[in-house]
């Protein structure tokens, strides 16, 4: 018995040894993620950690001074440009190592070499996207800049240095629950993140969704419902604004065009990222000097999108945020001036249908010839198995997304192979770096405009002020010169008429300073109204944020950074209080029940703002979302293919000004259907839901607990992220918090003969779970505060602040 029983011990243990080092599928190695010596053990971090005094690192030209404040915030000291951006990217890739690896990957679509064949056909839609060619375009047009070359190779050297210095037990912990470890750094990461930001903000398309729907119903009624111009006008650029250039030529639709958005000829067979930016003038302050404030939203993460940092070398002193892996402060303040940014939403990304010769594919119908397709072999590494070979065909437009099974078309009987071509703007030669470099050193408007011309994508609105007393706002970026309409549905590929026609001038995209009235913002709403002469887009951001943001400023005087800041978590609702007196005039309280009864009181008496605890917001809310449901699911839900519904906008003004639309009539039922019975039916429906999924009216109804809100790890693990937290806001409110969307950073900067900076990230410095700074600013975050910055004039200067001290020179 003894001898069974060591037996079986024996064949237990050499089976656990065995388990504990084999991979199953997403479950890492856990004998070398479990090991005491180089295990996930050795990533916990104290709130007192020590950081080493002095490092000798090789290639650095001089001496590095980093202080670190009480957030572990650094501010980097160099003597000149090169050992600044190689200091950078060294202390990048110590915080954020892993973040920066994954994000570089999940662009270049190489994914699956670390997470197996699951993150497949993410890799392939990436490449077949033209991620990587547009990378190496960008990188191409970086590289020919002498001044962006230095910075971009000093912090590729930096970020290595690090990497190399790494034992397999100080790998940050994600690469050890992945079982797979660092690479060195190359140039083109850099790049990566431009084309991810670009893939972000503006690498979506409803071309597809749009062509669907104006075949289903033709021109006439996509026009309606689909204008090419809001509804609630309040652009970026104040209207009346006067412009001072003589337009270029404007392009003429093209013959295909007209025919496929005629009545005669067409066959009739979340809301989501946005941001907000504004400045005031010295006018509206207290101070008598302009106050700035940006609060981009984006995906909530850990780590976080951003990472903070004090950049200082002669020339340069600038303190903001930055995008881990990428030199530079993308938004932030120095000494002079101060910069954020939103999305403009510009059209700069058109699909086309190519017709392929024959099934070999190496010829495309252009311009009345055959022309020549080029092939790029993607070369896909996959966990575990062989690599994919991807061919990805190339036309004039681009790569070649998608490509169907043989079809028939109108214009070819027979089967033809076909394809969908995808130009955009993301692909081209590009330096937005230098855009960034110019803006760290800035010290006035012409700086700011100089600045301006380098930067191609993802467009942005560049809210600017200065000590000069000077604001400003450009929608800036390259802008394709198009006729009005080009690209809001798929185009054909064969007609010369579709391309691109060049690109607005950069002097010509719109601009204002100083305007009358005393401020400037945006929160991606329209960017000029119609007077502008070039066609940017038809669709942009619903109108309710920059309503409130502009009705605030304009009542503001004596402004303060608390007036800025306490409007950055603003979530009064303009949607509400445009609609609800509406909604409430219809209710016919008559054939309500009790509990309903209760909820129209409550609804009826809401502030229309979406508080944490009000209960007229949950109900509001799903009230809307009911009406706009039965209002256009039906005629707008396809299985077969998808279909663009109506905007909110356009939903509201039906709601307020067409209240007899034959879209409010339910086909299936013989009476005739008005917004007052959708208006019912939508009430009933929203409280019967709550009813049943919370029960009676209580706290359990309050907003805050309804709303799901999280700060997510990019892993998806739960014990990384936040768990979900009460918050109030919504996509529609200036505190734009909703399904795990949000201020991924705020920041509020003084102007003045001392510059004074405030902001707060949704997280830490610390890209490491383990770590006291992973997650330390998140309380203030959700408080809706903001950290003085800490904006250091010189390494030796003193400040209680300053918790430790780094000093690199090199070998």
């Amino acid at each position: 018995m003894k001898l069974l029983k060591a037996s079986l011990s024996l064949a237990i243990t050499v089976a656990l040894l065995w388990a504990l080092q084999t991979k199953f599928g997403d479950i890492p190695v856990l004998g070398n993620l479990l090991n005491p010596v180089s295990g996930f053990w050795q990533n916990a971090e104290s709130k007192n950690a020590k950081i080493n005094d002095e490092l000798s690192l090789p290639g650095l030209q001089g001496a590095v001074t980093i202080q670190f404040d009480e957030r572990r915030i650094p501010h980097i000291f160099a003597g000149n440009d090169h050992d600044l951006y190689y200091a950078q990217g060294y202390i990048t890739a110590r915080d954020r190592l892993w973040q920066m690896d994954i994000q570089t990957r999940s662009a270049s679509g190489r994914l699956a070499e670390v997470i197996g064949d699951k993150a497949l056909e993410t890799d392939r839609y990436n490449r077949r996207m033209g991620m990587v060619y547009g990378a190496e375009n960008t990188l191409r047009g970086i590289m020919k800049d002498p001044v962006m070359k230095q910075v971009i190779e000093a912090y590729t050297d930096g970020v290595n240095v690090y990497i190399k210095s790494l034992a397999p037990k100080d790998y940050p912990i994600e690469y050890k629950l992945l079982d797979y470890k660092p690479e060195l750094w190359k140039p083109i990461n850099c790049a990566f993140l431009l084309k991810l930001m670009s893939q972000t903000l503006a690498g979506g398309s409803d071309q597809f969704a749009m062509t669907n729907t104006l075949n289903k119903f033709g021109a006439s009624i996509v026009k309606d419902l689909f204008p090419d111009y809001p509804m609630f006008e309040s652009p970026i650029i104040p209207a009346g604004t006067k412009w001072n250039f003589k337009p270029v030529a404007i392009p003429q639709p093209s013959k295909s065009f007209l025919a496929q958005t005629s009545d005669v000829n067409t066959r009739q067979k979340v809301e989501g990222i946005g941001s907000n930016n504004w400045a005031i003038s010295g006018s509206k302050s207290a101070s008598g000097y302009p106050i700035l404030a940006n609060d981009p939203h984006l995906n909530l993460s850990y780590p976080s999108i951003w990472y903070q940092a004090q950049l200082s070398a002669p020339g340069v002193n600038v303190y903001g945020v930055s995008l881990p892996g990428a030199p530079g402060i993308v938004i932030g303040y120095n000494q002079k001036i101060s910069w954020g940014v939103t999305n403009v939403d510009a059209s700069v990304l058109d699909w086309y249908q190519i017709k392929f010769k024959d099934a070999a594919k190496t010829e495309y119908w252009y311009n009345n010839r055959w022309n020549k397709v080029t092939r790029r072999i993607e070369v896909i590494g996959i966990r575990g198995k062989k690599p994919l070979y991807d061919t990805v065909l190339y036309t004039h437009h681009g790569p070649v997304v998608y490509e169907s099974a043989d079809k028939k078309t109108e214009d070819a009987p027979d089967n033809i192979p076909v394809g969908n071509a995808l130009r955009w703007v993301a692909h081209d030669e590009s330096d937005e770096f230098k855009t960034f470099y110019l803006l760290n050193r800035g010290s006035n408007y012409n700086d700011y405009r100089e600045a301006l011309k380098y930067y191609t994508a993802p467009a942005q609105n560049f809210i600017f002020a200065d000590a000069d007393k000077d604001i400003a706002i450009t929608p800036n970026g390259k802008f394709p010169l198009k006729y009005k309409e080009q690209g809001k549905f798929i185009m054909d590929g064969s007609d010369p008429g579709n391309d691109w026609h060049g690109f607005i001038p950069y002097e010509q995209n719109p601009t204002v300073k100083n305007p009358a009235q005393g401020y400037l913002s945006s929160a991606n709403q329209s960017s000029t109204d119609p007077t502008y002469p070039y066609y940017i887009n038809w669709h942009f951001g619903g109108y309710e944020r920059g309503k409130r943001i502009n009705d605030r400023l304009a009542a503001m005087q004596n402004a303060t950074v608390d007036s800025l800041r306490i409007l950055q978590t603003d979530d009064y609702s303009i949607g509400a209080q445009d609609v609800l007196p509406t909604l409430l005039r219809y209710v016919d309280a008559t054939k309500l029940d009790a509990p309903q009864t209760d909820a129209l009181k409550t609804v009826s008496v809401w502030n229309k703002h979406f508080a944490a605890n009000a209960i007229g917001a949950t109900i509001f809310d799903l009230w809307w979302r009911k009406f706009y449901e039965l209002t256009w699911d039906k005629a707008f839900s396809d299985k077969k293919e998808p279909l663009a519904a109506p905007s909110r906008d356009r939903t509201e003004k039906l709601l307020l000004k067409e209240p007899a639309s034959k879209w409010f009539d339910d086909k299936q039922t013989p009476a005739i259907e008005t917004a007052g019975d959708i208006v019912n039916k939508a009430f009933i429906a929203a409280i019967d839901q709550l009813i049943r999924e919370h029960g009676d009216q209580g706290q359990d109804w309050e907003w805050g607990r309804i709303k799901r809100m999280s700060v997510t790890h990019l892993t998806r693990q739960a014990a990384f992220s936040s768990g979900n937290f009460i918050s109030g806001g919504t996509g529609s409110t200036v505190n734009a918090l909703i399904g795990g969307h949000g201020p991924s950073w705020r920041m509020v900067v003084q102007l003045g003969p001392q510059v004074k900076g405030y902001g707060i990230l949704p997280g830490g410095e610390s890209g490491n779970p383990g770590s006291f700074y992973y997650d330390d600013m998140l309380p203030t975050w959700k408080d809706g505060k903001l950290d003085e910055l800490l904006y250091l004039q010189s390494a030796d200067e003193k400040s209680s602040r300053i918790k430790s001290t780094l000093k690199l020179k090199g070998k």
